[in-house]
This record gives C-alpha cells, sequence and structure tokens, in this order.
C-alpha cells in the first residue's frame, strides 16, 4: 500500500492506496483524518428574479397610404437599404418596370411594378433603411 497526501479545498488529507491484480487502484479510508469545516461563502444568498411583467398589448399595423382608386401599394419584401430610386413621382410605369434598388444581404435587387400605373407617391429616398413591409411606392 501506498500512502499520498492529498489537499482538497485547502484540507490536507493522507490517503493511503492499495494497487490490486488488475492494475487498477482502490483508495481506503484517509489513514489520519482531518476535521470537518463547512465551506464559508463571502458571496451573498442569491434572491430570487422579480416575477415577469406582462407584455403590451400588440398594436394594429398602421394601414398602408391609400391611391384612392384602386391602386397599388409597393412594399420592401425584406430589410435593407434604398440604394437608387429610377422613376419620379408622377411618371407613368408600365409592369415590371424598376422602380428602385434596394440593397438586402450585399444584394441590389430591382423593386418593379406589378401593374402599369401612375408613381403616385415614393415613401422613401436613397440611403433609407427600410424593415420589411414597409411602403415603398405607391401607383395610382
Amino acid at each position: 500500500m501506498r500512502t499520498f497526501k492529498v489537499i482538497v479545498n485547502g484540507n490536507e488529507y493522507e490517503v493511503g492506496v492499495e494497487e490490486l491484480r488488475g492494475g487498477s487502484a482502490v483508495a481506503q479510508a484517509p489513514v489520519t483524518q482531518a476535521p470537518a469545516v463547512a465551506p464559508t461563502s463571502q458571496a451573498p444568498a442569491p434572491q430570487a428574479a422579480p416575477a415577469p411583467q406582462a407584455a403590451p398589448a400588440a398594436s394594429k399595423p398602421s394601414p398602408p397610404p391609400s391611391s384612392g382608386g384602386g391602386g397599388e401599394t409597393i412594399t420592401a419584401q425584406m430589410p435593407g437599404t434604398i440604394v437608387d430610386i429610377l422613376v419620379k413621382e408622377g411618371e407613368n410605369v408600365t409592369r415590371g418596370q424598376s422602380l428602385l434598388v434596394l440593397e438586402a444581404m450585399k444584394m441590389a435587387n430591382q423593386i418593379v411594378a406589378h401593374q402599369d400605373g401612375t408613381v403616385a407617391e415614393i415613401a422613401v429616398g436613397p440611403g433609407d433603411l427600410v424593415n420589411a413591409g414597409d411602403v415603398l411606392v405607391v401607383l395610382s
């Protein structure tokens, strides 16, 4: 049997270890008994977390501007930055015509008209940050 000194949390113990035939070792009870010391905590006891507050009621999103006569509101399909406006208010546009360029995830996306019409309102400008669903252009 071999005897070792082991220090645990600042307390020194003398431990005897006996080698068995299989090569594994078994520790015996301490040869000398160390005094039992309760750990002292310098940190204050944790306090219970405050009860969570109720979430505020969701507000209804504001309706998009109305073009009055069955026009079309073009909205952003993804968040991004407006890079360029390709049309002016009052300009006639055709279906498929590019209206503006929206940069999202380092890619320039052409935003096009889905119907023929007249540009009634341009709600954004170059450099504006937009979120998905924000109004970009209103056609009449």
